[in-house]
């Protein structure tokens, strides 16, 4: 059989100063073990999956802490919501005089502005800010090459 749970370990959905969220990944290995002496289960170490949910903020070492117990998946929703605007936020800083009309820019007043204003151009950089934060959350997860293995 196959269970995975969402526990409470201290995590939480949003996005909170560092310090103001304390984790306790411990609690999860004490279940796996609450588990195994309540179920008589044998031969497995950790028989029930668990998914952490909040885990936006949270640092290399609890995320690590945490798989060590039986985490099999992680939520960051806020922390692609945010990579996503920092990537569209940081194109409009670097392109900002080109994105105030049509025609007319830095180059020049009769220059067009087309290529810059496409969605296609902005949404980009949204989608590669995003790919850099899931690279990370990869790295962190210990998931870096996972299918090959």
């Amino acid at each position: 059989d196959f269970y995975s749970i969402a526990a409470g370990f201290g995590n939480v959905h949003g996005v909170y100063a560092p310090g103001n969220v304390k984790l306790t990944p411990t609690i999860l290995g004490n279940a796996q073990k609450y588990i195994i002496e309540k179920e008589g289960i044998t031969g497995q170490e950790k028989p029930v999956y668990f998914v952490f949910h909040g885990g936006s903020g949270s640092s290399r070492e609890e995320i690590r802490e945490a798989i060590s117990y039986g985490v099999i998946k992680m939520n960051i929703d806020t922390d692609t919501q945010w990579s996503m605007w920092e990537g569209v936020r940081d194109y409009e800083a670097k392109n900002n005089g080109y994105l105030q009309t049509q025609i007319g820019n830095p180059e020049g007043a009769d220059k067009p502005n087309k290529k810059f204003y496409d969605p296609r151009a902005w949404m980009r950089q949204a989608e590669l800010s995003t790919v850099k934060r899931l690279q990370g959350a990869y790295e962190d997860l210990n998931a870096i090459g996972a299918l090959a293995k």
